[in-house]
């Protein structure tokens, strides 16, 4: 391998998978490859939803073994979950997961002591049953929590078990709702109101700082050489994605998709008026001092439950059959929380759009297509609020992550936004992931020079718009309604 060229492990964790990717950069190259990819299965036990995190560090490292002698290791995940040390250092139970039921009715009790529109003031951050703020709130008279001398959101609990060192990094810091996204620091004075022990976290970490170096047990375990830096990386997976939209300028939106959908703008300072607040939108940190200025809406999730429920039948087939279903028929709100919890999902699309009085969709085709259409309309509506919000005008829309891969989507968001979007890269999260870490190796410059450098590497998809753009007002204007 040149001198010049060095590789770099990323993790890069979902909520349904793990997997473990070696990039291997240049000044002039990029390439991404998968050595080690494991399934992320939740347990339900009887006190909840937990993430089975012994596999998902079992995963880890194998894929580190399979990805061989590396530069670095950078680790990013899904957001708000956390893991509970004590004071020996010793994880406290399984991580709960964020679709576990005990944070119902919670942000109630919040907003009694910080009313919504303080919090939001505050934090930036758009309600959402999961968020850290209304967990630690759920959890406050656990005996759990009561022995806790550490909390470490997953991915510096990953990085704590490689290394042995403790940090939070700030992108992912943001998404607890006890950040300040003007000063990127914690909200002192909002976490003293809601007896919230700040002294849990450990110390701030931005995007590039070490993280420690893998420990000699890891070493043997994995079979790599020493010493083996971990770089920290915006371990908040949509904050890696954000990294590596192709993006030529700033007039650009992105659409961070997966099981969910991440759509919105990259801004320098947060929107924090109540308009904001009313529309949902939220202020997570990004690389660089940016913000993130997005709404999360459902995402594929609402199709990967539907394709369970029906068995796991040809993914490719579904999509075809379901460009031969006509456009926009019903549609539901994918934002919805109805939709969040898992199990009986096609039933409880088909029960929406009754509801609504839409024609009901029967087949699986038409079920598909009525998820497609939502969702291409969810992004269309989070694209121009942001927009409006933020009074920052957009020319292109960068559709980035595993939902880059579902054409019909891509297309039909380019219809429903009236504007071109551009499709890729696929594996946004671990590219990401990997250019803050070359970056931090001296192997590339800002943010534009990664970016140029995943345009001139990465394979993109242009979509440009077609169809009927008073169709899709005449179907915003039906869910509105409805």
């Amino acid at each position: 391998m040149s001198a010049h060229v060095k590789s770099f492990a990323a993790v890069d964790l979902g909520a349904s998978s793990g997997r473990v990717m070696v990039g291997r950069v240049g000044p002039e190259s990029l390439e991404l490859t998968e050595a080690h990819r494991f399934p992320n299965r939740p347990v339900r036990v009887p006190e909840g939803l937990r993430w089975d995190f012994l596999s998902l560090y079992a995963g880890v490292l194998d894929g580190l073994r399979a990805a061989g002698q590396v530069d670095s290791v950078g680790i990013d995940s899904w957001a708000v979950d956390y893991g509970l040390l004590d004071a020996d250092g010793a994880l406290l139970g399984n991580p709960v997961h964020y679709r576990d039921a005990r944070t119902e009715g919670v942000a109630e009790k919040v907003w009694a002591t910080v009313p919504a529109a303080e919090l939001y003031a505050a934090t930036g951050l758009q309600y959402a049953p999961f968020n850290t703020l209304y967990q630690l709130t759920a959890a406050r008279s656990t005996a759990q929590l009561a022995a806790a001398e550490r909390l470490l959101l997953v991915p510096d609990l990953l990085a704590y078990w490689l290394t042995g060192e403790a940090g939070t990094e700030i992108t992912n810091a943001s998404t607890t709702q006890l950040i300040d996204p003007r000063t990127r620091d914690w909200s002192h004075d909002l976490a003293d109101r809601l007896g919230i022990d700040l002294t849990l976290f450990a110390p701030l970490r931005q995007p590039g700082d070490p993280a420690g170096l893998l420990l000699p047990r890891v070493l043997e375990e994995t079979g790599l050489r020493g010493p083996v830096p971990v770089t920290t990386v915006g371990s908040h997976d949509t904050a890696s994605a954000v990294a590596a939209v192709p993006a030529a300028g700033e007039r650009f939106a992105y659409i961070c998709t997966g099981t969910w959908s991440l759509a919105g703008l990259e801004l320098d300072r947060p929107v924090l008026t109540e308009a904001s607040r009313a529309a949902n939108f939220t202020n997570e940190l990004g690389l660089d001092g940016t913000v993130r200025y997005l709404r999360n809406i459902m995402g594929l999730w609402l199709l990967q439950e539907c394709v369970r429920e029906w068995g796991q039948p040809d993914l490719g087939e579904l999509l075809r059959a379901a460009a031969e279903v006509p456009a926009l028929r019903s549609v539901v709100d994918a934002g919805d929380a109805t939709f969040l919890a898992p199990g009986r999902m096609p039933d409880r699309i088909t029960d929406a759009c009754r509801e609504s009085g839409q024609p009901v969709p029967e087949s699986r085709a038409e079920i598909t297509r009525c998820i497609l259409d939502s969702l291409a309309l969810a992004h269309r509506r989070a694209i121009r609020e942001a927009e409006a919000l933020a009074d920052h005008p957009v020319d292109v829309v960068h559709i980035v992550g595993g939902g880059t891969r579902n054409e019909l989507l891509c297309q039909l968001t380019a219809d429903a936004c009236g504007l071109p979007v551009v499709a890729g890269p696929a594996e946004a999260a671990a590219l990401g992931n990997v250019l803050v870490q070359a970056r931090a190796h001296g192997l590339v410059g800002d943010r534009t020079s990664m970016r140029r450098l995943l345009a001139r590497t990465q394979p993109l998809r242009r979509y440009e718009p077609r169809g009927d753009a008073a169709a899709w007002r005449a179907a915003q204007d039906r869910l509105t309604r409805g």
